[in-house]
């Protein structure tokens, strides 16, 4: 019978992978890394966010994406050492842990950590030093870190009570001037011809009955957010204040959070993620005017890698311990 020397795994950590996932309330995208940190597969999957879609349906496309990415990959689910599962909607610790149990339980990896889509885009900006990460995708939250590891958020309350500068507050903001226009109470917009297109009305006047569909969700009304950006880049006035003030609305924010963690004076950087900042100088420009009045020195930066892969590296570092 071999004999395992001493201070030796019987399994070559070298040959280990890990597993980041970057889920929200639209999409889940995986990426698993080997122990050089390279990217060696990635999976798509639908919303794995528990709040808009329950814990099982969740944990279900976070499977279907880990498949699909060891798939791509060639690789065995049995060489996953270790996972970093980044998730909207797990504020709260019951949530991550019944999310943490159900993912365990479906694919049996040892070390998994639960945390939220901002702790791992903030970790993507700054690997673990101090800044901050302003997420603006289906909704829109703001997290930062200062050099004693404190951390402070704004914003992430959802469609309800929020969610201003993400996509469906935007959404929400257009379609309110689409209706004004259309009462003759407000200004005319193209905004109406292209949310009649996008939910398949046949007119402006007849959005009341195509937005209140059982089959439009929160989801459906942030992918109007795109179209808006759109109208925007093509000059229509409404849509670009529409834009202009979902810049102010992520400036707000970030101060909120830059105070909170006492950072006006320093050089901070705050990381821009999420595809409602496709829109560019439209969006950013009237944002980082707000932030320069709090913290002077503070300045816009793109992530050094996506969410999903510095999940992966939290995975990593880890699960090396």
């Amino acid at each position: 019978m071999a004999v395992i020397p001493p201070n030796r795994s019987r399994k070559d950590k070298s040959h280990q992978l890990y597993l980041g996932v970057d889920g929200g309330g639209t999409k889940t995208q995986i990426i698993i890394i080997n122990a050089a940190e390279e990217v060696k597969g990635e999976g798509n999957a639908g919303p794995s966010n528990p709040l808009r879609v329950g814990v099982e349906t969740a944990v279900a496309n976070i499977v279907k994406a880990t498949n699909e990415a060891c798939d791509n990959a060639g690789v065995s689910r049995g060489d996953i050492a270790a996972a970093t599962l980044g998730l909207a909607g797990v504020r709260r610790a019951d949530l991550k842990q019944r999310v943490r149990e159900s993912f365990i339980n479906r694919l049996r990896i040892g070390k998994v950590e639960v945390v939220t889509d901002a702790e791992i885009a903030l970790y993507g900006t700054t690997l673990g030093k101090p800044g901050l990460v302003v997420i603006a995708g289906t909704g829109s939250i703001c997290l930062g870190k200062n050099a004693s590891g404190e951390l402070a958020i704004s914003g992430g309350w959802g469609p309800l009570a929020g969610d201003e500068g993400g996509g469906v507050g935007i959404a929400q903001k257009a379609l309110h001037t689409v209706a004004k226009a259309s009462d003759g109470r407000g200004i005319q917009t193209l905004l109406s011809e292209r949310a009649a297109e996008y939910f398949r009305a046949s007119g402006p006047e007849n959005l009341i009955v195509a937005i209140y569909s059982p089959l439009v969700d929160n989801t459906r009304i942030a992918g109007f957010a795109r179209l808006v950006v759109e109208t925007a880049q093509e000059g229509d006035k409404i849509a670009v204040e529409i834009l202009e003030d979902a810049g102010l609305e992520l400036g707000v924010a970030a101060c909120a959070v830059i105070k909170k963690l006492k950072l006006a004076r320093t050089k901070v950087p705050i990381g821009c993620v999420g595809s409602i900042f496709n829109a560019g100088e439209l969006l950013t420009g009237s944002m980082l005017k707000v932030v320069r009045e709090c913290a002077p020195k503070a300045y816009l930066t793109e992530p050094l890698m996506p969410p999903a892969q510095a999940a992966a590296l939290m995975a990593l570092r880890n699960g090396a311990k």
